[in-house]
């Protein structure tokens, strides 16, 4: 099979259906905490804006600038994210990556609509766009979680 055939498979009719309608992509008026992720292999960037109440995402908004798949990747995580803690959106992350480097299963639900990115597995330079959205809030719970905690 060549890499064009792979690639036409990689950008399957689902991946481009979450790519165009990704949840929660207005960013928020009065944010506590944002953090911007660029990747500098491709130069994808995600903004997260999180309002977080009793340790819990209240409120999510994001800017994405990124390849196919990361904006799938983005789409994921907007639509199960409102009420998210650290250690469960610590845990997405960690079996994300495990899923795209180590051949690791899907994450976890309610984060399970990764699944659609494991044909991404095979495409390395690929990985660091698709973990933008969740670095990017995995950060800012991490920041705000410290800004409250000093």
């Amino acid at each position: 099979m060549s890499g064009e055939t792979d690639l036409i498979k990689l950008y399957s009719a689902r991946i481009l259906a979450l790519a165009a309608d990704i949840p929660h992509l207005d960013r928020l008026d009065t944010p506590d905490v944002t953090v911007k992720k660029r990747s500098p292999l491709c130069g994808s960037t995600v903004t997260v804006d999180l309002q977080i109440k009793e340790g819990a995402i209240a409120a999510f908004g994001q800017d994405v600038k990124a390849c196919a798949l990361g904006q799938a990747s983005a789409a994921v995580v907007g639509e199960v994210i409102l009420g998210r803690t650290l250690p469960e959106v610590a845990q997405a992350r960690q079996q994300l990556k495990a899923m795209l480097t180590e051949d690791g299963p899907v994450p976890d639900a309610p984060f399970d609509g990764f699944e659609v990115l494991i044909p991404a597995r095979e495409f390395k330079n690929r990985h660091a766009s698709i973990l933008l959205a969740l670095d990017a809030t995995f950060e800012a719970m991490q920041t705000h979680q410290e800004q409250t905690c000093a």
